[in-house]
């Protein structure tokens, strides 16, 4: 059985993507309609007090988000995770106490967050609802006020930056760690076999010219890069002959991918349809790895700055963690008992945990003869604490390698936020006005935001 961390969950639902801060960023301002519960003080963290409210009202969102509102569901869940109310509150609880030592370390390291960064954050989310009134609305669904978002909002920036500061004492990375990382963490794997390509992009409606352009290249009488500089429309791969880079550093639409897998070195395709246009593809190299890397220099020079870049972002992880480890050990943080009488609490004797682990549980028929029952699987379990990526997951060429804690995962290419997409900590998307950068899929701008 994976085990969902309830950390986890919460910070993947809506709940936390309306917040746009860390696990429970949310209710630590609720304004004062939010429900009461059982009042009182859950931690205190150097005297900062963390009131049981808000850990109550966090669980509560998070069981609505995952349809656990009803006890019997709620129980079952948490027997199968390994989870019990009172572990649900502590890591809850936790996510707070961090957060509180995140504020209160910047605040000794003199790390502020800009006003105007706060105001064109706030300003542009606002601007992906049709009204004032819609966004108050939005902002009233999730218990919070403007200005309570505005706080948030800064939390989350103040958070990035202190996280950049403490990353300066990160280790370099070296290439005996980028070369280690290959080895042994299955990544020269993900290499292989992978291919290197250029597109000429044309608008959907300009399929005669397409045509014309791909005839000229098959006869020899238009040189690709050439034609891809003079025709595409794709303006930043343009400039260097459509080169779109590797299909393992990258994210492409569908009928790329599918066209560019039956490509060897030097084809041409024909006319591919996407959402973007209309895409002459050519494959330029293929990558076929050794079984074993003895020196990076055997890796195009793409893969061993995505390596190098992996061990950085997992060194200046590491650095931020030993940093609010350390936060931890010399603050005075008191967790109080559980109050009793929390709507999410309930009885986990009633919830045996008996033969959930299990391929099949045995109970006996009518007759009392012996019967195996299959478990339900239930869909869209989460992975487990601390897992790897999965195949396919790569970042889209031009995106974020990678978030802080994660296990390190190979960046793409240039690790620039791609268009359209939220940056780190759900910084909002915006249209880029200079045309379609990457083919890459999902990049389509969010619907209801501005263009």
């Amino acid at each position: 059985m994976k085990k969902l961390t309830f950390a986890k969950s919460l910070a993947t639902m809506g709940l936390a993507a309306a917040c746009i801060v860390g696990v429970v960023g949310c209710a630590e301002n609720s304004s004062s309609d939010a429900p009461v519960y059982t009042g009182g003080v859950a931690a205190t963290v150097n005297g900062v007090e963390i009131q049981e409210d808000m850990v109550t009202q966090a669980i509560q969102d998070i069981r609505a988000q995952m349809s656990l509102t009803d006890e019997q569901a709620w129980g079952e869940w948490l027997a199968e995770n390994d989870y019990t109310p009172e572990t649900v509150r502590e890591e809850i609880i936790n996510g707070y106490v961090d957060q509180e030592l995140v504020k209160q370390g910047s605040e000794a390291l003199g790390v502020t967050a800009n006003p105007d960064d706060v105001n064109e954050y706030v300003d542009a989310m606002k601007g992906h609802y049709d009204s004032d009134e819609a966004w108050g609305e939005a902002l009233s669904a999730v218990g919070l006020t403007e200005d309570e978002y505005r706080e948030n909002i800064e939390l989350s920036l103040v958070s990035q930056q202190l996280k950049t500061k403490v990353a300066e004492e990160a280790a370099e990375a070296t290439d005996e760690d980028a070369l280690a990382l290959a080895n042994e963490q299955n990544y020269l794997s993900s290499f292989d076999g992978a291919k290197k390509s250029s597109h000429i992009l044309f608008d959907s409606s300009d399929e005669a010219t397409a045509q014309q352009v791909l005839e000229k290249i098959n006869a020899g009488e238009l040189d690709f890069a050439t034609a891809a500089e003079s025709y595409s429309k794709d303006t930043a791969s343009a400039a260097d002959g459509g080169n779109v880079g590797w299909n393992n550093l990258s994210n492409f639409v569908t009928e790329y991918s599918d066209t560019l897998a039956t490509l060897n070195v030097g084809d041409v395709s024909g006319l591919v349809p996407s959402t973007y246009g209309i895409h002459i593809i050519t494959c330029t190299e293929q990558f076929d790895a050794p079984e074993k890397l003895d020196s990076l220099d055997q890796l195009p020079t793409e893969f061993q700055d995505a390596l190098r870049n992996a061990v950085k972002t997992s060194n200046e992880s590491q650095a931020y963690y030993t940093w609010l480890e350390g936060q931890r050990e010399s603050a005075d943080i008191v967790i109080n008992e559980m109050p009793e009488g929390l709507p999410y609490y309930v009885d986990m004797a009633n919830f045996p945990k008996d033969g959930a682990d299990d391929a099949a549980a045995t109970a006996v028929d009518g007759e009392g003869n012996p019967v195996t029952i299959e478990p339900e699987v239930v869909d869209g379990e989460g992975a487990a604490e601390g897992d790897q990526p999965a195949e396919g997951d790569q970042p889209a060429e031009g995106t974020e390698g990678g978030n802080a804690g994660d296990q390190p995962t190979v960046g793409a290419e240039g690790d620039q936020t791609a268009e359209g997409e939220a940056a780190e900590d759900n910084q909002p998307a915006e249209a880029d006005g200079n045309g379609t950068s990457q083919p890459a899929e999902g990049d389509q701008p969010e619907e209801g935001a501005a263009e």
